[in-house]
């Protein structure tokens, strides 16, 4: 019976590879709400394509106004749940292939949401169809359930749990093999503070869209001639980063390129907003910015905030100045923290406050951090699968990443990114290895069949 799932995988591989091209081809970037479209039109539209697709496989699929939709393979009244999401973060800087085109080469397909998330959640949907047309009788439904604000506040799955109840138990194809059974807790906050008055003339500054992304390049234009323009190229040429300088008839055009991706993961990223808060500090730029350059600067770990910590279950804390912006004469910013289970969230939030003087810092988002322990029979049950699938023996792990895993009982993120691939969420020319997807698609399968099958 495994083989004829497979089989069944296998056979649907154009199919799906057509499948995740369309809906890689609609931006589906949270935008202005509308009616029925919470998100934006975009969102709607790329919700409206999944539960279409999903109805032409053959499943009963239910809108909830715009915030969800849900999949339903089986008629148990126990359920596990795949939660996926349809919404993607912004395109961003250094893209060297069309984002929203699912351009294919040697065996990738380019394109915003080909990894996160929707080639997983499209991979997810393929393996019930397997299971469906194999004819294996369910002692669980499934339910899939694909969400549309996951890149920003969950206000998806807050509507759909009003209206529905949530399963219990599940999984997230939303991150990386083998399993992640712990998730840190996530703490965001905002940040204000009035324009310093003398020093450096700071004329624009606005850089990043999203608090869990690591910006990849910060301008900002700044009072000043060549005589400020040389003392970048000096400063440059000191620290051996890439900052560039143009003189133009309104003042000087600062450059700070970093290297972008995920707020979870910053160890081998370089955040382009902290790279320009030190260069504004050694040009001259006084409070807020200074406080800023010390306090934040290229540090991940909140060591200058005074709340580095970590544990032996999930790691360091971890910290992303995602959003900084000059704008009607003050400034405004967001600092993410992922923290590690045993941290004391509010404690960190009481340390940034203390750090940052002359700062207001209000919480914007502050998220428990979510365990499943290694003996459970879900994660019992997905390990063997994708050991089994994988011929090795792998642990479960933790992630400084947010899945919607969060949201369940007993719930983990479960793939689809294998170990020896590059993790591009979030990043420019992020793509998915349609080899890998199929792969997933098996696993995906295999795991059901194990927690689900008669």
């Amino acid at each position: 019976m495994e083989q004829k799932i497979y089989d069944l995988i296998d056979s649907y591989r154009d199919e799906y590879t057509e499948t995740l091209r369309r809906w890689v081809n609609v931006p589906s970037v949270r935008g202005v709400p509308a009616e029925k479209a919470p998100f934006g039109p975009e969102v709607r539209r790329m919700l409206d394509t999944a539960m279409e697709d999903a109805r032409q496989l053959g499943f009963p699929v239910r809108d909830f106004d715009g915030y969800a939709c849900d999949i339903t393979l089986g008629d148990a009244k126990e359920k596990i749940a795949v939660l996926g999401h349809l919404d993607v973060v912004p395109v961003g800087d250094g893209w060297t292939r069309p984002p929203f085109e699912g351009v294919i080469e040697n065996g990738r397909m380019y394109g915003r949401g080909t990894n996160d998330d929707k080639g997983p959640a499209l991979a997810a949907l393929y393996a019930m169809r397997a299971i469906r047309d194999a004819g294996i009788p369910l002692k669980r439904s499934i339910r899939m359930i694909l969400g549309c604000d996951e890149e920003s506040g969950w206000e998806d799955m807050e509507y759909y749990g009003k209206q529905e109840q949530i399963p219990e138990t599940g999984f997230s194809p939303d991150a990386m093999f083998p399993l992640i059974n712990t998730e840190k807790g996530m703490v965001v906050l905002e940040l204000r503070a009035p324009a310093a008055k003398d020093g450096l003339k700071i004329l624009e500054f606005a850089t990043g869209s999203r608090h869990n992304v690591i910006p990849g390049e910060c301008t900002a234009l700044a009072e000043g001639g060549e005589v400020l323009a040389e003392e970048v190229r000096k400063y440059a040429e000191e620290t051996g980063l890439p900052y560039t300088a143009e003189v133009t008839d309104r003042g000087v055009r600062l450059t700070a390129v970093g290297i972008p991706g995920h707020a979870a993961y910053p160890k081998t990223k370089r955040n382009a907003i902290g790279m320009m808060l030190l260069l504004l500090d050694r040009l001259g730029a006084k409070d807020p910015v200074r406080t800023l350059a010390a306090a934040v600067g290229l540090e991940t770990d909140g060591g200058s905030l005074g709340c580095a910590c970590r544990d032996e279950v999930s790691g360091a804390l971890t910290c992303n100045m995602g959003i900084l912006r000059l704008e009607k004469g003050g400034w405004y910013g967001t600092l993410d923290f992922r923290c590690p289970v045993a941290a004391d969230r509010e404690k960190v939030i009481r340390s940034v406050a203390e750090h940052l003087p002359g700062f207001t810092v209000t919480v914007d988002v502050n998220k428990p951090a979510h365990h499943v322990p290694a003996e459970s029979e879900l994660v019992q049950c997905l390990m063997a699968a994708y050991n089994e699938e994988t011929g090795g023996n792998a642990k479960p792990m933790s992630t400084g990443g947010g899945t919607y895993a969060k949201i369940l009982k007993q719930g983990v993120a479960f793939g689809a990114l294998f170990p020896e691939e590059e993790d591009l969420a979030h990043q420019a020319d992020e793509y998915a290895s349609i080899d890998n997807m199929i792969r997933a698609a098996k696993i995906f399968a295999n795991a059901l069949v194990r927690l689900c099958a008669e």
